[in-house]
């Protein structure tokens, strides 16, 4: 099952995804003058659980057009990404370029790493904005993410949150028209589709998901042995009654040892 999708989703996201970029952040130019100057807002989500990051090796699994992984390197991180649309790579080694900073971009399946075990550890594992739709088998991808994971390193996930998927085609919150414990695969547009003109949309790729509940979620990080300190819930800015989005923060520990990076309350 995991093959079709990733064979689908490939051939989705190697479509137009470079021209879309550029209509949505401008030339690689343009975004790494803007990420120069504000490139810290894109890693709001995540910068209270990091701390510094200068100095850390960070992994960003399914890291798309890399503007958080080229934020974090210019903030001193030394990031990896990992994904699987050649057209990422290209925009996002672009600007990485334009914005002096290194930037290591691994296009492939983040279950197939090419020579995984030679990447060695990080002392970071991130992962945003709809990602995990895209796996059939969430205890395979966080059992990457362990692996690839120091110990008393970090993972930090932010993705839209399931419970959201209830009210998806509904104005009215108080009766969802959704299905919240919807299984199975479903066909539909590509992130980047709507970015794109009417006539510039024919001829992309249908991407493949899978829905997972918030259950699904952290049963399957806490199998992987990933310690899970918060699960933080992110309102909608449109109707702050429903969660829109949500981060989970989880270590890999060894028990001997205090944790090295803040904890949800601020304490070490």
């Amino acid at each position: 099952m995991q093959e079709r999708l990733v064979k689908a989703n490939k051939i989705a996201w190697e479509t137009k995804a470079y021209d879309a970029w550029i209509r949505q952040y401008g030339t690689p130019v343009e975004l790494a003058k803007t990420l120069r100057q504000t490139g810290a807002y894109n890693l709001r989500y995540w910068l209270k659980y990091i701390g510094d990051p200068a100095g850390k090796r960070v992994l960003n699994l399914l890291g798309s057009h890399g503007r958080k992984a080229i934020a974090l390197a210019l903030q001193g991180a030394e990031v990896t990404v990992v994904d699987l649309s050649a057209e990422n790579q290209r925009y996002a080694l672009e600007v990485a370029a334009a914005a002096g900073v290194p930037l290591d971009y691994i296009c492939s399946d983040a279950l197939s790493i090419p020579n995984e075990e030679q990447l060695g550890q990080f002392d970071f594992v991130l992962m945003e904005f709809g990602v995990l739709h895209y796996f059939s088998d969430l205890h395979a991808i966080f059992d990457v993410v362990r692996r690839r994971l120091r110990t008393n390193g970090r993972f930090l996930l932010t993705d839209f949150h399931p419970f959201a998927r209830a009210w998806a085609t509904s104005s009215n919150l108080t009766k969802p028209s959704g299905n919240y414990f919807e299984k199975g695969i479903k066909e539909g547009d590509v992130a980047f589709a709507k970015l794109l003109p009417e006539e510039e949309r024919e001829g992309l790729g249908k991407v493949l998901a899978c829905s997972w509940t918030v259950g699904d979620i952290l049963s399957a990080a806490g199998a992987a042995g990933l310690f899970i300190r918060a699960f933080e819930e992110i309102p909608s800015s449109e109707s702050p009654n429903v969660p829109e989005f949500y981060t989970l923060v989880a270590d890999k520990i060894d028990t001997a040892l205090a944790p090295l990076y803040p904890n949800p309350n601020g304490e070490k």
